[in-house]
């Protein structure tokens, strides 16, 4: 069977590229990653900074995190910059407490998919990023299946995170499944043993890695970005370097 290709989140080393982008870029190609998946340009000041410093460390582009809010504003510069980091993914992170109800999922729906629209016509492919809140039940069904079925299933895809899939009760493997192609992207974050359900480095929780890769590549998935919210005082570069060594084993 194929591999998914590996990518890494850059927000689990925000502490890091805060003060030296360009340096954790040459820090996480060292660790083998080719690949990134962009939330901000750290202590640089723009996207063509990012660019070098990205091709300097021989690094490409998965995806990008672009807020909502930003879509709303200035979608078209968003667009610019990832023309210019040859990146055709662009990712919604996060909704607000304003969408989380069922009438705000619609919203969500209906503005992703305005935006999808936009992303299409450049060439580039909209994805909505879960969390853990969606799975709030609204009438027996969640707020991200309100999403997901309001919004047009080809403008608007699925970055699924597969640690807030379990957090909020529901089977990664399954929903992968369930969702199928429209699955753009996966974000690889295991999940520790123990009822605080603490972030863990890709292969040293509870979750059924190879089960979910075997399915991610069954459906086309493009990339799995590796992502740790929190690393709890551990080098967020060793845990990220655990993250990938784990995954070559369990990716192979």
């Amino acid at each position: 069977m194929p591999k998914l290709p590996i990518s890494v989140q850059l927000y689990t080393v925000r502490d890091r590229t805060a003060k030296d982008f360009a340096g954790t870029m040459r820090e996480v190609a060292a660790i083998g990653y080719t690949a990134v998946e962009l939330a901000g340009f750290g202590n640089l000041s723009s996207a063509a900074e990012a660019k070098k410093a990205l091709d300097d460390a021989g690094l490409t582009v998965s995806g990008c995190h672009v807020s909502i809010e930003r879509m709303g504003k200035e979608l078209e510069k968003a667009l610019d910059e990832n023309y210019l980091f040859g990146n055709k993914n662009i990712i919604c992170p996060f909704l607000d407490g304003s969408y989380r109800n069922a009438d705000g999922y619609k919203r969500a729906a209906r503005e992703l998919t305005e935006f999808g629209q936009i992303c299409h016509n450049r060439g580039f492919i909209l994805s909505y990023h879960n969390h853990s809140f969606e799975f709030k039940q609204f009438d027996g069904k969640s707020g991200l299946d309100i999403l997901f079925d309001s919004a047009d299933p080809f403008l608007v895809r699925a970055e699924l995170d597969v640690y807030w899939l379990k957090h909020g009760g529901v089977d990664p493997v399954e929903y992968i499944r369930k969702m199928g192609k429209r699955v753009q992207l996966l974000h690889l974050k295991d999940m520790a043993a123990g009822t605080d359900q603490r972030f863990a480095e890709v292969g040293t929780g509870i979750l059924d890695f190879k089960a979910i890769i075997d399915e991610a590549v069954k459906h086309g998935v493009q990339w799995g970005a590796v992502e740790q919210d929190d690393c709890y005082g551990r080098s967020t570069v060793e845990a990220i370097k655990t993250s990938f060594e784990n995954l070559q084993q369990l990716n192979a």
